[in-house]
C-alpha cells in the first residue's frame, strides 16, 4: 500500500512540474521576457551578499541562466525549466542567446515544490557548444560541482577549477541547494525558432552577437560588468 501511495504521489509530481512548465507565465512563453528574466536573476544573484565571484564569471566561457525552474519532489523527485545559455567568443564578446529546456530525476530531493533560479557558469566553451549535437547529461556528460562564493576574497577565489561546470541556485532571496546529477540539457527548437527568424542551430547562434534587442543588449551588459 505505502509503494503504491508513494507511486501516486510521484506521479502527481511530476504532473505538477509539467503544469507548471506548460502554464501561461510571462517568463515562459514569451522568448523576451526569459532573456529579461535572466537579467533579474542575475541583479538578484549581484545583490545577494555571497554572490557569484566576479572571478569567475571573468575566466569562464559559457553561462546559462534558467529562471524559476521547478524543483519538487518526495524521495523521488524532477525538476524542470526553461532558459537561455550564452558563450563567450573568441574577442570577449557574449554570443547571441540559444534557449535551452532543463529536465531531470532525483534520488532523496527535499519534499515539496519550489521555484529555484539556477545559473551554471562554464569553464569551456567546447561543453557547452556540445549542446548543439543534442542533450547532454549533467555529472555524466559533463562535470558539475556547488561554485564557490564571494566577492572578490582571493581566499574565495584562488580556487581550482576541476569541475567542468559550477552551479548556483537560489530560492525566495537564499541560496539553495540542489542536485543537479542526471539533469539533461537540451534545445528548446520552438522557441529559438520563435526569437530567431533565420534560426539554423545553437552552434550557429553562438557564433554570433548581432541580436541587438534591448532585452539581450541589457543582458550582455550586465554579464559583461563581470569582465
Amino acid at each position: 500500500m505505502f509503494l503504491k501511495n508513494l507511486k501516486s504521489t510521484n506521479l502527481l509530481i511530476w504532473a505538477l512540474i509539467f503544469s507548471f512548465a506548460a502554464a501561461p507565465t510571462f517568463a515562459q512563453n514569451k522568448e523576451e521576457d526569459k532573456v529579461k528574466a535572466a537579467t533579474a536573476v542575475l541583479n538578484d544573484f549581484n545583490e545577494m551578499q555571497e554572490n557569484i565571484p566576479a572571478q569567475l564569471l571573468n575566466k569562464s566561457k559559457g553561462v546559462i541562466i534558467i529562471p524559476k525552474m521547478i524543483n519538487a519532489g518526495l524521495m523521488v523527485g524532477g525538476k524542470y525549466g526553461r532558459g537561455l545559455a550564452m558563450v563567450k567568443n573568441d574577442d570577449g564578446e557574449w554570443s547571441d542567446p540559444v534557449f535551452i529546456t532543463i529536465a531531470g530525476g532525483s534520488v532523496g530531493a527535499q519534499i515539496g515544490v519550489q521555484a529555484v533560479d539556477l545559473v551554471l557558469v562554464f569553464k569551456s566553451s567546447k561543453s557547452l557548444k556540445e549542446i548543439g549535437k543534442g542533450s547532454f547529461t549533467l555529472g555524466g556528460d559533463v562535470s558539475v560541482a556547488a561554485g564557490p562564493m564571494g566577492r572578490s576574497s582571493s581566499a574565495q577565489t584562488d580556487y581550482k577549477l576541476e569541475a567542468e561546470v559550477y552551479s548556483y541556485s537560489r530560492s525566495k532571496g537564499l541560496f539553495a541547494g540542489i542536485t543537479l546529477n542526471g539533469a539533461a540539457l537540451a534545445i528548446d527548437d520552438k522557441a529559438n525558432r520563435a526569437f530567431y527568424s533565420n534560426w539554423v542551430n545553437a552552434n550557429t547562434t553562438f557564433e554570433g552577437s548581432a541580436n541587438s534587442s534591448q532585452p539581450v543588449s541589457e543582458l550582455r551588459a550586465k554579464l559583461e560588468e563581470f569582465n
